[in-house]
């Protein structure tokens, strides 16, 4: 169902950014497997996370069909009833005994469609999800989103030191992300050059139509790759002594700054 609904939120090829019925489909089949296994909680994280993903379809392309970046989405147009069903979906995954990598994908979603603007997301929060996401699942691609988010809080310096270690993984080699972020933070530091090999490798490896052309934009501004769309996340006042809080220290993390979902025992966001 992942691999399914992955498919139709980001095609791999062809002329379409987003195949919508490949996406409904997937959801379908999951509302389908969670009334067949309601307290199975990584398949109540699965069906979560895929609510609260699909969610931004609307805002996810522009009149042309090309992507648009997270920082640019109209957040008004994201599915509210996606976005709280998911939310109602996270805290009864993360009130497992153990908490699985779909619940914890999941909690970095809630995160991202509960901030009202990409500068207001809770970018600690979403990093010490990704350093438990990695004890779980160790992942190139989980080090290239934790990345992102490292820019995010710490400036583009920061997250281009730890993309760059990842330019030697098997795993990446093909992903178009991995230099497409790597050209969108260049920008940022203003290393012009640098950036545009890095957007011509981009376009090498890219075989969607509307992201290569996205990409190959002349007026693609900077600082809004596609790659930094994979990032969302929010800040709401709570008490500290929830679940998230707890599922932290059993990893050995800080929780710093509130957060939204601590307030839950069950937790889940």
């Amino acid at each position: 169902m992942y691999l399914i609904f992955n498919e139709g939120y980001a095609s791999t090829s062809g002329d379409e950014l987003v195949r919508a019925g490949v996406s409904d489909e997937a959801i379908r089949l999951m509302r389908i497997l969670h009334r067949l296994l309601p307290h199975e909680h990584e398949v109540t994280g699965l069906l979560a996370l895929l609510l609260l993903t699909d969610a931004r379809r609307p805002a996810r392309a522009d009149a042309d069909g090309l992507p648009v970046s997270l920082e640019d989405q109209d957040r008004h147009r994201w599915d509210a009833d996606k976005i709280a069903e998911g939310r109602v979906l996270v805290r009864e995954a993360l009130a497992a005994p153990r908490v699985g990598p779909y619940a914890i994908q999941a909690a970095i979603a809630a995160l991202h469609d509960e901030a009202p603007r990409l500068t207001a997301t809770d970018w600690p929060q979403v990093i010490a999800l990704y350093d438990v996401l990695l004890t779980i699942t160790p992942s190139p691609v989980v080090q290239l989103n934790r990345a992102v988010a490292i820019a995010m809080r710490d400036g583009p310096a920061a997250g281009l030191t730890l993309i760059d270690r990842l330019a030697d993984s098997p795993e990446l080699r093909g992903y178009h992300l991995l230099p497409a972020t790597r050209a969108d933070l260049l920008s940022r530091l203003g290393r012009p050059s640098e950036a545009a090999e890095a957007y011509r490798k981009a376009l090498e490896l890219v075989t969607n139509e509307p992201e290569r052309a996205y990409l190959s934009h002349p007026s693609r501004p900077s600082g809004s790759s596609a790659s930094l769309s994979l990032i969302v996340s929010s800040r709401v006042p709570s008490r500290p002594a929830g679940a998230i809080s707890r599922l932290m220290r059993a990893h050995g993390r800080s929780t710093s700054g509130p957060n939204q979902w601590a307030d839950y025992e069950a937790w889940r966001t």
